[in-house]
């Protein structure tokens, strides 16, 4: 029952990508399971900070935590490297990749409620407080904690396909077998020191080699948003950091 439900969803994210018909920006999706008693999601609270939420403190029935990596394609990727403005794609893949992923979650709900089970998601993106910009679930822990990755410099995770794409996650009542972890590709500064790409590409020094500063960079974020939003719907992105990643793309 367990496999088959584990195939159902994967099947249902798979194909909810392919229906958003956007193979421009977005390749097929990475799906991975944890179990919502993993002690690193603990860790997760210990290193981040009581703010971020643990998966019961979403979904009370939560047995499993889902995470899916749809990775951008080399062609949205290199269309937003270099040194000139954020470019018209990355903004609107960023406003493709939110309706994609909540579709995900709603699909996902309608699947497992019809199967009896209880389900919650996280929306795509703007989950944080207002003053510390600080959220209270990281997609990409989570998915790091499925085993879809590994974090490299600039908390970017490194997996198969690449560090460039969109995240998402969901809780379901079921008790699912956890992924076993896919190969992750190791962020070149880490393992070498002779990189650190995305630190020279970030526009207005938000990345150094030790740490972020997350409000010099959401100010940044907010003048490309005036620059991009021409139908009104919110673009604030820049992504230089990421498209500059020797590894952004595999």
């Amino acid at each position: 029952m367990t496999s088959h439900l584990s195939a159902g969803i994967e099947d249902l994210i798979t194909r909810a990508v392919a229906d958003a018909a956007a193979p421009h920006f977005f390749r097929k999706p990475l799906i991975g399971f944890s179990s919502a008693d993993d002690p690193l999601f603990d860790e997760i609270v210990r290193q981040v900070g009581s703010h971020h939420l643990k998966p019961r403190d979403i979904l009370p029935e939560a047995a499993t935590v889902i995470s899916f990596f749809i990775p951008f394609t080399k062609t949205l990727v290199a269309s937003n490297k270099g040194d000139g403005p954020v470019s018209d794609d990355w903004g609107n893949s960023y406003v493709q990749g939110n309706e994609i992923i909540n579709g995900v979650n709603q699909r996902l709900s309608e699947y497992l409620e019809s199967q009896g089970l209880k389900c919650g998601f996280v929306p795509a993106t703007h989950t944080f407080d207002a003053k510390t910009l600080k959220a209270g679930w990281s997609h990409r822990s989570a998915a790091a904690v499925a085993g879809l990755g590994g974090f490299g410099l600039n908390r970017m995770l490194m997996g198969p396909g690449g560090c460039a794409g969109r995240y998402g996650t969901a809780f379901t009542s079921a008790r699912l077998q956890p992924s076993r972890p896919l190969a992750e590709l190791q962020c070149l500064y880490l393992k070498n020191k002779k990189c650190a790409a995305c630190v020279k590409a970030c526009p207005v020094g938000a990345l150094t080699e030790d740490g972020f500063d997350r409000h010099k960079c959401y100010q940044r974020l907010l003048e490309n948003d005036k620059l991009l939003s021409a139908d009104g719907r919110l673009r604030d992105v820049c992504g230089k950091c990421v498209a500059a990643c020797p590894l952004a793309v595999k």
